[in-house]
């Protein structure tokens, strides 16, 4: 039986409607990017034929709301197996963070590996909107199987003061810190795909 992978990709979130709005008008496309591929794309090829990779397109990534995610998110337990992989991606990484200690996962957990992740928006020019944790993160560390954090020193978005709180909060994780990963827009995640084959 086929491993499976459950990864949650990034967003954007904003104080206001107004705000968004001022984000879209402002955007700019980069034609060297189109059709280019991300490390959670390569996922799946890079793991191989032992592996499920299921990467659900969250709901408007542009504008994201927990509660839509929950919503979203939910509807892809029935299909997941006992010893489930779970990774997430910046927002996806706050999200499967604040969903495992605000729920009870009806299946168990092999690991979690959380890469970039805010933790909150006290030292940060973005928003986590309500993303925002609201319970400790016991229920998560109890549930989250192994979990690793992910974080890299020169990250544009996410400080290393996030990377820190979770440090603090949940004492029982692995830890690793890279220097020159920025956000982590990379094509392949070596590091990450090795330490998911170690769980087979």
């Amino acid at each position: 039986m086929k491993k499976q992978v459950l990864v949650i990709h990034g967003a954007d979130t904003f104080k206001s409607y107004e705000d968004y709005i001022e984000s879209l008008k402002k955007e700019e496309i980069d034609a060297s990017d189109l059709g280019k591929k991300g490390w959670k794309e390569n996922l799946q090829a890079d793991l191989g034929a032992d592996f499920q990779v299921i990467a659900p397109r969250m709901p408007n990534k542009n504008y994201a709301h927990y509660n839509e995610w929950k919503i979203w998110f939910d509807k892809y337990l029935p299909v997941v197996a006992d010893g489930i992989i779970l990774v997430g991606h910046s927002m996806g990484a706050i999200f499967l963070a604040k969903y495992l200690s605000e729920n009870s996962f009806p299946k168990k957990i092999a690991a979690s590996f959380l890469v970039a992740g805010p933790y909150d928006d006290e030292v940060s020019e973005s928003t986590i909107g309500d993303f925002a944790f609201s319970t400790s993160l016991e229920n998560f560390e109890k549930q989250g199987g192994k979990i690793t954090f992910y974080q890299s020193k020169d990250d544009e978005l996410v400080p290393v003061a996030d990377f820190e709180k979770y440090k603090e909060n949940v004492k029982g994780a692995n830890f690793v810190l890279f220097e020159d990963r920025g956000h982590f827009f990379q094509e392949h995640f070596p590091e990450l795909v090795e330490e998911i084959k170690k769980l087979s």
